[in-house]
């Protein structure tokens, strides 16, 4: 499936994180084109909720109540989903958790739990996925990533750390299906700052409520991207300038982001006024948050873009390898110039 899935209508999906944010966004959208779609999260409540959304506007919705952390329950879900709908088709790892703070005053659980759910919840996912797929030689996995899976930024260290994980495991797992010329695609699809109740619900330890970096968009700016590398499963997919920024940035000036993201992105992650938000002092670490917070949008929609353009990573980092040869040569012939006098 590495040419993408052109028609989703009857098509088999399972979705991690589905009960909010991007995930409930997804789900969503993919009710539209008809799929059978596997929600998958903690919340079985906010879970039954997006199943009869996406029932009322043409999906058929499975809810798979689980922790993504518990590999065991994440392998149960996936037979249960095949039981009932078939073989799947398409896996999209979005479950996600994280804590704001910096790294001096962050606690090893809350690094642990971070990686379990944000990095391991996607090795599980994916563990699931080719359990299914590698019989038949044929699938698509979507890892939706983030900007920051590049380049990281400070009171998000444990998030950061995760993103980047998934980049290596899934570059490691592309070569191993090449070599046995299996037809599954690994897809990733970078997202910047996204308008999700997250922001309302994380844990946090900056004395602010936090908010995203940079520009912000819309789940549905997410969703479509998602689907888009169904169609069309590049290796990576970069959504927004701010990303494609980001990721060449950091490429060809790692130094410099740093001195910029150390004198900006702190203030730049925090609303104004004290922390007063009524959630438990642990957020939605070890639980999933109330029912009443599982929205597909979170408190930005003012400041919130609901289009982004979609740049394909594997043609950007060609555009970045000519940009740096160009800064090179013309540092040189500079150079040379010089000498020369």
């Amino acid at each position: 499936m590495r040419g993408g899935l052109k028609d989703l209508r009857g098509r088999v999906l399972m979705l991690t994180g589905a009960s909010a944010g991007v995930g409930r966004a997804i789900a969503l959208r993919l009710a539209h084109e008809g799929a059978r779609i596997g929600l998958l999260a903690r919340s079985e409540e906010a879970l039954e909720d997006v199943a009869r959304e996406v029932n009322a506007r043409g999906g058929q919705a499975m809810v798979l109540p689980c922790d993504v952390a518990d590999a065991d329950a994440v392998f149960a879900a996936a037979g249960a989903l095949e039981s009932r709908f078939g073989a799947l088709d398409v896996w999209i790892n979005d479950a996600m958790v994280t804590v704001f703070s910096p790294v001096h005053q962050m606690l090893p659980d809350e690094y642990r739990r971070v990686t379990e759910v944000t990095y391991l919840g996607v090795v599980h996912g994916t563990l699931a996925a080719l359990r299914s797929m590698r019989p038949r030689g044929r699938g698509i996995i979507v890892q939706v990533g983030s900007a920051l899976a590049y380049r990281g930024i400070p009171l998000q260290s444990a998030y950061c750390g995760a993103k980047h994980a998934i980049v290596g495991f899934s570059d490691s797992l592309r070569t191993e299906l090449r070599h046995d010329d299996m037809d599954i695609a690994v897809t990733e699809v970078h997202l910047p700052g996204v308008n999700t109740p997250q922001f309302d619900w994380a844990r946090a330890r900056i004395g602010h409520p936090p908010k995203p970096s940079g520009p912000i968009y819309e789940p549905e700016a997410a969703a479509d991207a998602i689907v888009h590398a169904i169609r069309s499963p590049e290796r990576a997919w970069w959504l927004g300038g701010v990303t494609a920024a980001a990721i060449i940035g950091n490429a060809l000036a790692p130094s410099l982001a740093d001195r910029y993201l150390g004198a900006n992105a702190v203030e730049g992650q925090m609303r104004e006024g004290p922390d007063r938000r009524q959630i438990p002092p642990e957020g939605n670490l070890y639980q999933p948050a109330s029912r009443a917070l599982h929205r597909t949008r979170g408190s930005f929609g003012k400041q919130a873009k609901g289009s982004a353009m979609r740049v394909p990573g594997p043609e950007a980092r060609i555009g970045t390898a000519v940009v740096a040869a160009a800064i090179a040569a013309g540092i040189g012939l500079a150079l040379g110039r010089v000498s020369r006098r």
